[in-house]
């Protein structure tokens, strides 16, 4: 069992199921320009990161040109696609997660939630999940509080500021994508963990060599000692 101060959890595919609609998104935004790729290339290069950097990454992974002028143009279509994608979806937290939070709110454990989406994005989420600050996480940090988004750690050591935690080996980083994981390593984490209720598979999600691979964030409960 690990010693553990602060949790800081991913958001979308996570804590928040929102059945890959990001993604989906994304992927609508980027071929409404005449491209034509699949939600699982999309998933692979996209995954994780802020999202007008993802569209970037995606169609220098696609092999296309003009990349800086046609992602800012992209990103503006998928942030219209996704405010009325949002608008009539339908949020909830995956199975076992609520359990877990209540289990982690009886110590002294912090909880940290950190995401490549916009604050607005991101409070949009939680509102529709009746999440609330105080109650279900302790801090937010979004890819509007950096201009460094994943695998860079920055939104990490936000984190770690904002609720008083100077060790990072006492931190534990979990998500459902490979750049989590990078994330993690690279805040020097004491452990990192990917979930496979998101974006990439079990054998992705080991070829970033994480301490653990979890079906469930529950699983967690066997892994962290609670004080």
């Amino acid at each position: 069992m690990h010693n553990i101060e602060l949790l800081v959890f991913d958001m979308a595919g996570t804590v928040v199921n929102e059945e890959n609609v990001v993604y989906k998104t994304l992927q609508k935004a980027i071929n409404k320009y005449g491209y034509e790729l699949g939600l699982n290339f999309v998933l692979e290069h996209g995954a994780g990161k802020e999202k007008h950097q993802a569209i970037k990454d995606i169609l220098l992974q696609a092999d296309y040109d003009e990349i800086e002028e046609r992602s800012a143009v992209i990103f503006e279509v998928f942030k219209k696609f996704l405010k009325e994608a949002y608008d009539s979806l339908n949020v909830t937290s995956f199975e076992g997660v609520e359990d877990l939070l209540s289990l982690i709110w009886d110590t002294d454990i912090k909880i940290a939630l950190n995401t490549g989406y916009n604050e607005v994005t991101a409070k949009k989420l939680l509102c529709k999940m009746n999440w609330k600050k105080g109650t279900h996480y302790d801090a937010l940090v979004t890819a509007d509080d950096t201009k460094n988004g994943r695998p860079h750690p920055d939104m990490i050591l936000i984190a770690m500021e904002k609720l008083g935690v100077a060790d990072p080996s006492k931190v534990l980083k979990a998500g459902d994508s490979i750049i989590d994981i990078e994330e993690g390593k690279n805040a020097k984490c004491g452990l990192t963990v990917g979930v496979t209720t998101g974006a990439h598979s079990r054998k992705q999600l080991e070829s970033a060599n994480p301490d653990y691979v979890l079906d469930s964030l529950f699983e967690l409960t066997r892994i962290i000692k609670f004080k």
